[in-house]
């Protein structure tokens, strides 16, 4: 059996693989991944053509003797389609120490592709350095800062079927552009319903905040509306908003950017705040209280308490008696008189 071998396809053409070095007038049959081939073929002696072909058509292909049956290749067909011109992009986010380029191409190739790449300053040639994480990408250290000369780098995509390359050329100025700024807080104001106060940090990535200082950029809202508010600030990483709606969350984030040169960063990662609000005094919930009125009949007084009088009886009531027998007489002898 022969070393296997890797053959390329462009999609749309038609293939043609060779079963070894037998003659043209060898009977053979050929596999795909285990299985008689049963994709739109021609067989001519020991060659196998595979019209029109397609992604369908990638996998391990293997040729056998018909009168022995033995495998006398094995070839892995790749299809896939040539490179087109790279798109590039270059930006500064720690300036003024470099800048990085990445690329990438419009639609897949489907079969592997490489990236050489050429950085040119002044006439000269700059040392690339890929990228550890991003395979599409590689960094570049300015030679000078504050250059009038334009920067040109040119990429070409390679694979198996084809070439191609693109040529990006700039100004330094030109692709200064920071990250968002970091660890963005709003927090409301004690006793002032109006007001958030929000702060910020520089992104970690910009390397001399002395001596090439941002300027920012913040924007925020409440979520009942779609209308951003904004302003601008330099010198300063934090700001008291003081005309928020009272008792309305707001979505904030902030933006960089170079105070001379460059473009705005990516807007932050928005945060959310509501201001103050006064918490109301506990109202402690009464119950209304019922009153029942019940009718009861009066106990019987007690032994002491005031009784009806009685007629007296006794010593008094001869007395009395003897009175007045003394006065009727009196009357009677005036009469007589």
């Amino acid at each position: 059996m022969h070393t296997g071998q890797i053959q390329y396809g462009r999609i749309g053409s038609d293939v043609t693989m060779q079963c070894g070095s037998l003659d043209n007038d060898a009977s053979v049959s050929w596999k795909m991944n285990g299985t008689y081939v049963k994709a739109q073929h021609s067989l001519e002696g020991p060659r196998l053509i595979l019209t029109n072909v397609s992604l369908n058509h990638t996998g391990l292909y293997t040729c056998f003797q018909k009168q022995d049956d033995d495998k006398h290749e094995a070839i892995f067909l790749q299809i896939g389609i040539p490179p087109l011109e790279p798109t590039i992009t270059c930006r500064s986010n720690t300036y003024p120490q470099g800048f990085y380029c990445s690329w990438h191409q419009q639609h897949s190739t489907y079969i592997n592709t490489t990236f050489d790449v050429e950085v040119q300053h002044n006439q000269r040639s700059l040392e690339v350095k890929k990228d550890l994480f991003h395979k599409n990408r590689c960094h570049v250290r300015f030679p000078e800062v504050f250059s009038s000369f334009p920067y040109k780098v040119n990429v070409t995509a390679i694979n198996a079927l084809g070439k191609a390359s693109a040529t990006k050329t700039f100004e330094e100025s030109t692709i200064v552009k920071p990250d968002p700024p970091e660890r963005v807080t709003a927090t409301p104001i004690r006793f002032n319903p109006r007001r958030l106060e929000v702060s910020w940090h520089s992104p970690a990535t910009w390397p001399d905040i002395d001596n090439f200082p941002l300027k920012y950029f913040l924007r925020y809202r409440p979520l009942i509306r779609e209308q951003w508010q904004h302003v601008e600030l330099s010198d300063t990483t934090s700001h008291n908003i003081t005309d928020a709606y009272a008792g309305k969350e707001y979505i904030i984030q902030v933006a960089a950017k170079d105070t001379e040169i460059g473009t705005w960063s990516d807007w932050s990662v928005a945060v959310h705040a509501t201001p103050w609000i006064e918490e109301p005094v506990p109202v402690v919930s009464t119950t209304e209280v019922e009153f029942h009125t019940e009718t009861k009949t009066s106990p019987m007084p007690c032994s002491n308490a005031p009784q009806k009088a009685e007629p007296p009886v006794g010593g008094a009531a001869t007395v009395i008696t003897f009175f007045s027998r003394l006065l009727l007489g009196m009357l009677l002898l005036l009469l007589m008189w």
